[in-house]
């Protein structure tokens, strides 16, 4: 085995008096032990190490998580060799009946939802929760069945952690030997979710949803009966259906799945998805709790991210949803009889419009609200023989993202994504609404009568980049030249300034996207109306005042945004020969 990793005692620098071995199964069970295991913070006395059982198939990215959070990681088999005062574990797999020391055990979703056996034929060495490998008929729900408490007929955890009361009658008509261990003291991550309720707009802005613009959360959980893995298409759905300007959309994506794949290949299946504006958060870091907080409305399956949302009383619409791998008498069962399922062949606004909210969902993941580590701490230190620490043990917000999360990836791609543009001119009012272009199949009603598309100069897709109508510069470009190598281009924006083809400018008030600009220009001038306007511009939920000032023709070419053009005589493609011709 080699040197042991665990320091002797006399080469520690706070002389700590109990150890407490954290027990990791994969990344989604380590997630949630972090959680559990605030009930030590600030207490010198405790300390501690943690281990990883081998005992997942999918626990790929746990020593990258460990270093990541810091965690003193010992090896299995040294963890086995020694005593400790308290063990803590969020998941049932592995050979935890080997510990030689109490083992609390605690879920690591919204309680235990999930049907699952340790059968062998299931394919799967010690499978952990979700996805549906290895459920049937006669799998038990996973953390409250005898086939995942009992070892050799005995009681395997010391304390079994319960979320509400509900469990703790199916513990006792499922294993009714492991009842007396058990008990109830709430959802932390529930309580978390309530503390950090209050920093929503926080998070709306981290995520960069800005005003009367919507959140759309779409949860996958793990295994092919998940969104990704049974609907797949419902991702570039969002993007290609909802207004960009209307909506931003997050999915948070099942660490098993990121570790069953890699992450590199999920970030590649899904990078058409980024380039359209998909946030995409990591596994391991608590962003997708700030989604949940900001979001409006969600699309999820059978995956515990789907009652969190429920539970803060977010509508929702289920993509996909696995009976099979669900427990019939479960909070999760309960969800999936009430939430409608997502129609492929209708608008997908239209079906979040009429997303399903189910208020008392909330009652259904806590029965202790608000109390979860306070008695999570009282049940630990009960076990360690010590007194609690006089401070309070109450649960925290969730960090705000540190910086808004940008679409694509990083250092790659434009800085917006190319977009189909629906302009409605009706007087002095213009509607402007824009869909991503990558993910379009075909198009679709939602798109309008005759869309044009606005992309960046340096759009890397000719394809895109041919379509263009409207082509936004960088500052210090030369419009001629983006004329010339871009003969489809009707219209070049920039900071401060609008050039046509024929030569003609406008300037754009400072704060205004020049590409809204662009496109409001071309429609205002097919409409034979002066573009000099006032206009109240309407994109997405806000409205604005445009007046565009009008600079003329002039001859020589020159900078967007410096004061120049583009050379003039030549007319405009299409409906502005006319403007042109002026």
């Amino acid at each position: 085995m080699g040197r042991e990793l665990l320091p002797e005692r006399r080469w520690l620098t706070v002389p700590a008096v109990r150890t407490v071995l954290g027990v990791i199964h994969n990344v989604t069970s380590a997630t949630r032990l972090l959680d559990v295991l605030a009930v030590f913070e600030g207490d010198p006395r405790v300390r501690t190490v943690f281990t990883c059982t081998g005992s997942s198939a999918l626990d790929g990215g746990v020593a990258e998580f460990a270093a990541e959070h810091g965690l003193f990681l010992i090896p299995w088999e040294e963890a086995l060799a020694r005593e400790f005062d308290l063990a803590v574990s969020t998941s049932r797999g592995g050979e935890l009946e080997k510990i030689r020391a109490p083992v609390v055990g605690a879920p690591h979703g919204a309680g235990y939802n999930k049907k699952l056996s340790r059968n062998p034929e299931s394919g799967i060495r010690n499978p952990e929760s979700g996805g549906g490998v290895g459920s049937g008929d006669g799998a038990g729900a996973f953390g409250l069945s005898a086939e995942w408490l009992l070892h050799d007929g005995e009681v395997v955890p010391s304390a079994i952690v319960l979320s509400h009361e509900e469990q703790y009658a199916r513990l006792g008509r499922h294993c009714p030997e492991a009842a007396p261990y058990a008990h109830v003291v709430g959802d932390p991550c529930a309580d978390q979710l309530e503390a950090s309720a209050p920093f929503r707009e926080e998070y709306r802005e981290a995520l960069g949803v800005g005003p009367g613009r919507k959140l759309l959360l779409i949860t996958s959980t793990w295994g092919g009966n998940s969104v990704l893995g049974a609907s797949f298409d419902t991702v570039r759905r969002a993007l290609a259906e909802l207004p960009y300007d209307e909506y931003r959309v997050v999915a948070a994506v099942h660490p098993n799945a990121w570790y069953g794949h890699g992450g590199w290949q999920i970030r590649n299946w899904l990078e058409p998805a980024l380039r359209a504006g998909l946030v995409l958060p990591p596994p391991a870091g608590q962003t997708w709790k700030a989604a949940l907080c900001a979001a409006d409305v969600f699309l999820g399956d059978h995956g515990s991210l789907s009652l969190y949302a429920a539970a803060r009383g977010l509508p929702g619409l289920l993509a996909a949803f696995d009976p099979q791998a669900v427990a019939p008498d479960s909070p999760m069962a309960w969800l999936g009889e009430r939430l409608p399922r997502l129609d492929p062949m209708r608008p997908l606004a239209a079906q979040l419009a009429g997303a399903v909210a189910l208020p008392s969902a909330a009652a259904r993941i806590t029965s202790r609200p608000g109390r979860a580590l306070a008695l999570l701490r009282a049940l630990c230190y009960r076990h360690l023989g010590l007194p609690e620490p006089e401070s309070a043990c109450v649960a925290r917000p969730v960090p705000v993202p540190a910086v808004p999360l940008q679409a694509g990836t990083a250092g790659r791609g434009p800085a917006a994504p190319a977009l189909y543009v629906d302009v409605r001119v009706a007087g002095r009012e213009v509607r402007v609404r824009r869909y991503p272009a990558e993910p379009q199949r075909g198009g679709g009603p939602y798109l309008g009568p005759d869309p044009h598309v606005a992309a960046e100069a340096a759009e890397p897709d000719p394809r895109l980049r041919g379509l263009a109508d409207v082509l936004v510069a960088r500052p210090g470009a030369d419009p001629a030249g983006v004329f010339a190598r871009n003969p489809g281009c009707v219209l070049v924006a920039g900071p401060g300034r609008l050039v046509l083809r024929s030569g003609r400018q406008f300037t754009v008030p400072g704060g205004v996207d020049p590409g809204v600009a662009g496109s409001v220009l071309l429609a205002v001038l097919g409409e034979g109306l002066d573009p000099q306007g006032p206009f109240t511009v309407r994109v997405g939920g806000a409205a604005s005042e445009l007046r565009l000032g009008a600079v003329g023709a002039v001859a020589s070419g020159g900078a967007v945004g410096a004061g120049g053009a583009v050379a003039a005589g030549e007319a405009d493609a299409g409906f502005l020969d006319a403007d042109a011709a002026q």
